[in-house]
C-alpha cells in the first residue's frame, strides 16, 4: 500500500465548526483511519497545515491534536508550492480576499458556505474558479445526514408519488448571553459582521431542497429580529441588527411548495432541531438529521375533526421507522472524502462554487422579498 500526501492549508479552524466538524470529525478522522483508500493499493493522508490569525490558538490547537505545522502568514502558506488545497472556514466578511488569493496561487479550493456576502461575489469566486482551472467545492453537509439519506431513498423509491408539499422546521433559544452565555458567537446577531439566520440558513434550506425536490423558482420571506439586544463574550450588551427568525415558502420546480421556519428564538418540541415532513400522494415521511418515519396511503387513519371530545388517536405512534440499512458516516467526513477523491482521482464533483452561489443567491432574495413586502423570482444562474 503507497501513501499519496495531500496538504491542506486549513484557514479558521479555531472556531467551532471549523475546528469540530472538519478538523477533528473529517481530517483527524481520516488520518486515524490509516488515510482514505483510493484504490488500486493507493492511500491519500491529509496532512492539515493549520492557519489563522490567533498565534496562541493556532499553537495550543496542533499541539493538543500533534499537529506540527500552522502558521498565521496565510500569504506565505499559499506561497508554498507543496500545500495543494485551501479550505476556509472563516466569517464570512474574510472568505472572498483569502480565497481570490488562494485560487491566484494555483490551489484547489473548498469553503464553508456562505461564499460571499452577496450574489456578485459568489459568482466573481465561481468564475475565477474556473478560469484558473482549479476544483473547487462548497460544504453542503445536510444532504449527507443519516436522516436526510433515509429520505432521499425514499424519493429515489418513489414512494411519496408525486410530492405536494415540504414543511421545515429548524431552530432552538439561544441565550441572550446575559444570565446565560451564548451558545453561539456575537456576530452572528451583528449584520455588519455578517451575521443573520437568512445568510446562515437559506443556503441550506436551497441545496437541501434543490438536491432532493427541485430547484426552487421562487420565494417569500419574512424576517424579524425577535431579540433586540443580546450580551457578547465579555459579557458587554449589544444591539442585535441581524434577523434571528425567518418565515420563508418556496415555489419548487414540478410544482411542490416548501415552508421552512428558521429560529434562534424558538424552544424545541420536536424529535430533533430539524425536521422535514415531506407529503405526497401515496405517502408521508418526517426527516430529521439522523431519523425518519414513514406512513404510507395504505396505512394512513382516518382522523374525524371533533373540538368537543379529548383527541384519542396517538397520532406520533402511527408513523414507522425507516431502517438504517446501512452504515452512515460523518456527513462533514463523508463530502470531504468525496473532494479529496475529486482533486486527486478527477472523479465527478456537483457542489461546486456555483452551487455555493446558489445559496447565497436565495439569502440575498430571501432578505429582499421581507424588506420589500413581495414574493421574488429566482432565476437560474450560471458561468
Amino acid at each position: 500500500m503507497t501513501r499519496r500526501t495531500v496538504r491542506i492549508a486549513m484557514n479558521g479552524v479555531t472556531g467551532r465548526m471549523g475546528h469540530r466538524q472538519h478538523l477533528v470529525r473529517s481530517i483527524l478522522a481520516l488520518r486515524e483511519q490509516g488515510g482514505l483508500d483510493l484504490g488500486n493499493g493507493e492511500t491519500l493522508w491529509p496532512e492539515p497545515v493549520l492557519v489563522g490569525r490567533r498565534e496562541h490558538a493556532l499553537r495550543a490547537l496542533a499541539e493538543r491534536h500533534g499537529l506540527t505545522e500552522w502558521s498565521t502568514d496565510l500569504d506565505a502558506v499559499l506561497a508554498d508550492e507543496t500545500v495543494d488545497i485551501y479550505f476556509d472556514a472563516q466569517v464570512t466578511s474574510a472568505r472572498v480576499e483569502a480565497i481570490r488569493k488562494a485560487v491566484a496561487a494555483g490551489k484547489h479550493i473548498y469553503t464553508e458556505k456562505p461564499t460571499a456576502a452577496d450574489l456578485e461575489g459568489a459568482l466573481g469566486l465561481a468564475r475565477l474558479a474556473r478560469d484558473a482551472g482549479v476544483k473547487h467545492g462548497v460544504v453542503q453537509d445536510k444532504i449527507f445526514l443519516p436522516g436526510l439519506l433515509k429520505l432521499k431513498r425514499l424519493i429515489d423509491g418513489g414512494f411519496f408519488g408525486r410530492i405536494l408539499s415540504v414543511r421545515g422546521e429548524f431552530g432552538y433559544w439561544v441565550f441572550e448571553g446575559d444570565w446565560q452565555d451564548a451558545q453561539r458567537p456575537s456576530w452572528n446577531y451583528r449584520s455588519e459582521d455578517g451575521g443573520g439566520i437568512v445568510v446562515d440558513m437559506f443556503p441550506h434550506w436551497e441545496y437541501v431542497l434543490h438536491e432532493l425536490f427541485g430547484r426552487v423558482t421562487s420565494v417569500t420571506a419574512q424576517v424579524a429580529t425577535h431579540i433586540p439586544q443580546r450580551w457578547d463574550e465579555h459579557g458587554k450588551p449589544y444591539e442585535a441588527t441581524a434577523d434571528d427568525a425567518a418565515y420563508g415558502i418556496f415555489q419548487l420546480e414540478g410544482g411542490a411548495v416548501a415552508q421552512i421556519n428558521s429560529s434562534w428564538a424558538v424552544r424545541v418540541n420536536r424529535g430533533e432541531l430539524v425536521e422535514f415532513q415531506v407529503d405526497g400522494t401515496h405517502g408521508s415521511a418526517v426527516a430529521g438529521l439522523r431519523d425518519c418515519r414513514v406512513q404510507h396511503r395504505s396505512a394512513t387513519p382516518k382522523p374525524v375533526w371533533n373540538p368537543d371530545i379529548p383527541a384519542t388517536e396517538p397520532f406520533r405512534e402511527q408513523w414507522q421507522d425507516v431502517p438504517d440499512n446501512a452504515a452512515f458516516d460523518n456527513g462533514f467526513k463523508a463530502q470531504w472524502e468525496l473532494f479529496l477523491k475529486h482533486v486527486v482521482l478527477d472523479e465527478p464533483y456537483q457542489w461546486d462554487l456555483l452551487a455555493g452561489a446558489r445559496g447565497v443567491q436565495l439569502a440575498e432574495l430571501g432578505l429582499r422579498s421581507s424588506a420589500e413586502g413581495r414574493r421574488l423570482e429566482v432565476p437560474e444562474i450560471t458561468l
